[in-house]
């Protein structure tokens, strides 16, 4: 729910992983912000009525997000959608502080800012651990640690990177550092940290726990 910054790129890394995504907004226009191969169903009204929820297909839905720009519309419709439709995964964008940490304790995680929040967002909804092991201090860069689909073993690195639009930082292999080049090639047990900007590094990480794509 919401298509703004945040909603438009979510849903677009949602998709670009292999989701099938709804979006809701109020504003038709909102929806110009999707990505121009965005494929999911566009319905307009207000994110906590039940008809467009369920118009939207929040009765089949694993996950939901509410990310408009209103504090009470996002936690009325994480609430409608966990406790009427009984989706398992919700997370909300609270602006105020000190609301995020009242519905926190109430199981609904609470995000905010536009770069993290799609990070946390893919995060909370698609995983459970936490695998950022640096971050720069302004919070741009990261660098996690890749949990690779087998069908990357001998592929080159570079194939990787571009794949989940991240750079490899260094391979761990046989309980030895490496770092690698263009020649690099994917082998068993390999430990793949890259850093990637922030905004993707959850959409690298899913895009990893995929097979390669057909073509590559």
């Amino acid at each position: 729910m919401g298509c703004g910054r945040v909603g438009a790129s979510l849903a677009g890394a949602l998709q670009r992983i292999g989701h099938e995504v709804s979006i809701i907004d109020r504003d038709e226009a909102a929806f110009l912000r999707l990505d121009p191969d965005f494929t999911g169903p566009r319905v307009v009204g207000m994110g906590f009525d039940r008809d467009v929820l369920v118009e939207a297909g929040i009765e089949k839905a694993e996950a939901f997000a509410a990310v408009s720009s209103g504090d009470n519309s996002n936690i009325i419709a994480a609430r409608v959608a966990r406790e009427t439709f009984g989706v398992e995964k919700v997370v909300a964008r609270i602006y105020d502080a000190k609301r995020a940490a009242v519905y926190e304790r109430l199981g609904i995680p609470t995000v905010a800012t536009v770069p993290w929040a799609t990070d946390r967002f893919l995060h909370n909804l698609l995983r459970d651990d936490p695998t950022t092991k640096w971050r720069d201090p302004s919070g741009s860069v990261a660098v996690v640690l890749l949990d690779c689909h087998d069908g990357w073993i001998g592929k080159k690195l570079s194939v990787l990177e571009d794949a989940t639009r991240s750079r490899a930082a260094f391979v761990i292999r046989f309980g030895s550092g490496l770092l690698p080049d263009k020649r690099t090639v994917i082998q068993a047990g390999d430990e793949i940290y890259v850093a990637a900007v922030s905004g993707t590094v959850a959409e690298a990480l899913a895009l990893a726990g995929n097979p390669p794509p057909a073509d590559q």
